[in-house]
């Protein structure tokens, strides 16, 4: 699956020269957690709710409201924007993305093509779309089956489902030591006799999930 197809398309940017107080009031305003920060068609940081509190006064300050209100106008978004913005482009593939937030501890990357911004992927987006890659809101049943880490497995188990002209719909395997565990998702609400046919080959039923809804 490519960031292109999950990204959230044209986001929402703030400049560096913005004021910390004005970028507060955006963050209320939209209800996101992080801006790109983009000056003249080039990305040049990203500011996040926790990058304001760095450079806010704490709750323990002396300063009166009228006070810390003319402190956070005179800061900009350059004082308090994460620079070095790791990005990645909109043909790489979701899992590129995943790699790249887990070795840097990020939940945002910029999605850049020749050298403009296009989009952002959170992991949230990736979320999603491991959600619906498992079609697990989708009406149906999952059965989870252990099967033999050798080839032809799978294909052994699908021709069960196609001699009941069961059409999978998703697919997913986990493996282990030898041993993987193979979940499919259909269309039938009725497992019976797909459990009865997997079970007459030989095959361990490890869980079984139908949602009717």
């Amino acid at each position: 699956m490519f960031i292109r197809n999950r990204m959230t398309k044209n986001p929402h940017t703030i400049s560096s020269d913005t004021s910390i107080s004005d970028a507060v009031a955006l963050f209320r305003e939209k209800g996101f957690k992080r801006f790109p920060v983009v000056d003249n068609g080039r990305i040049v940081g990203i500011l996040t709710k926790e990058d304001i509190q760095t450079v806010s006064p704490t709750k323990a300050t002396s300063l009166s409201i009228f006070e810390v209100n003319y402190f956070l106008s005179k800061i900009t978004v350059k004082e308090a924007m994460t620079k070095n913005v790791i990005t990645i482009g909109p043909d790489n593939l979701l899992e590129e993305a995943a790699v790249k937030m887990r070795q840097n501890k990020i939940s945002t990357l910029p999605v850049l093509e020749n050298g403009k911004l296009v989009g952002i992927i959170t992991e949230s987006d990736i979320f999603d779309a491991y959600v619906d890659l498992l079609g697990f809101r989708e009406k149906g049943s999952r059965i989870t089956i252990e099967t033999k880490d050798v080839p032809g497995g799978i294909a052994d188990i699908s021709e069960i489902f196609y001699s009941l002209n069961i059409n999978i719909t998703h697919i997913a395997m986990y493996a282990g030591n030898g041993i993987r565990d193979l979940v499919i998702r259909s269309s039938v609400l009725d497992t019976s006799e797909i459990e009865k046919r997997l079970n007459e080959k030989g095959y361990k039923i490890k869980h079984v999930l139908v949602n009717g809804k």
